[in-house]
């Protein structure tokens, strides 16, 4: 007689047996598989600034990069910020605060956070978004073979490229002061700057801001007759980046900066790679990273991106009339 819900097969012994596997073998799924699901990893990304966590821009752009590439706050990840503000001797102890976490990768913004997040590991990856000249400084032992713990993105606009810019802005500059943190320079800096100033044949003056809350004590170095100004983009100059371009505006100095806030500020003018877009690629990096890559082994990548801004207010103010075909290739305009 046929059992038509299939029972009969439960009255076997041997039915019975594969009947009570199968049953336990689907009960254990479940809970296995749940589990499987909760253990995805949620990574923890260590950010290191020099700067103020207040308004902090900066991270919102690298943030925007993560999320382009489907990552979700606290779902995939969290973050762990450590913010200097404007005090660059913190960064160390943040840095090892970072490592003390432990984060699984730290996003290292500028020169000093760099290299204080390599001073306090070499084995935790560190991307750097947006130092300048990686090599030169030893971070990375190549573009395309970084072969440490550091890898990201890199500026290579130097300080001739923003002279030919302030020269043909201000056609009359003929002493110009080069204004620089001392603690993002390389050892050799001063060296290498007078050399490529003596054969352009060049009347540079090198001024570094030794006390960033002492802005005139620098100025007050200047020679007399200088008549141009170019403003280092290092996190402290940019953290005085109103007082800077204020006493410049009072001293009459047409002032270029490789800081893109500095027009905002009152600077003539900024030039220099896209540092929005950077942050934003940096993500790429981080999302490489966290699937696996090792970044000895993930090439540096310079800028594509560059822009030119130009405060027409303070042009005026100095007397100046840019020309159409510096003022064509602005992407930003300040009136």
């Amino acid at each position: 007689m046929t059992d038509p819900i299939g029972t009969g097969s439960l009255r076997h012994p041997l039915g019975r047996r594969r009947f009570m596997v199968a049953l336990t073998g689907s009960l254990l799924v479940v809970p296995l598989a749940a589990e499987g699901q909760q253990a995805k990893k949620v990574y923890r990304i260590g950010y290191l600034s020099a700067a103020s966590a207040a308004g902090a821009p900066n991270r919102e752009k690298f943030l925007h990069g993560l999320r382009d590439l489907g990552y979700v706050d606290g779902r995939d990840f969290v973050m762990e910020y450590r913010f200097a503000e404007g005090q660059p001797d913190r960064l160390p102890g943040l840095a090892a605060d970072l490592v003390r976490v432990p984060v699984d990768v730290i996003v290292a913004l500028g020169t000093p956070a760099t290299r204080a997040a390599m001073q306090a590991t070499g084995t935790i990856p560190i991307v750097s978004p947006v130092a300048g000249f990686l090599v030169d400084r030893g971070f990375v032992k190549s573009l395309a073979q970084p072969g440490g713990n550091v890898t990201g993105l890199t500026t290579q606009i130097g300080l001739l490229k923003l002279y030919q810019l302030l020269k043909e802005a201000a056609p009359k500059v003929t002493r110009f002061v080069y204004l620089y943190d001392p603690g993002s320079q390389t050892s050799d800096m001063e060296e290498r700057a007078t050399s490529l100033a003596k054969a352009a044949n060049l009347d540079l003056q090198l001024v570094a801001l030794r006390d960033p809350n002492n802005i005139e004590r620098a100025f007050a170095e200047f020679r007399s007759g200088t008549n141009g100004l170019i403003v280092d983009r290092a996190t402290p100059l940019q953290l005085r980046q109103e007082q800077i371009c204020k006493v410049a505006l009072q001293r009459r100095l047409p002032t270029a900066a490789f800081g893109r806030t500095f027009p905002a500020a009152g600077c003539l003018f900024y030039y220099g790679e896209d540092t929005e877009d950077m942050l934003r690629s940096a993500a790429r990096f981080v999302d490489k990273i966290l699937k696996g890559a090792k970044p000895a082994d993930l090439p540096v990548e310079l800028a594509t991106k560059f822009d030119l801004i130009v405060n027409l207010k303070t042009a005026k103010a100095l007397g100046l009339t840019i020309p159409p075909s510096l003022l064509g290739r602005a992407d930003e305009v300040i009136e």
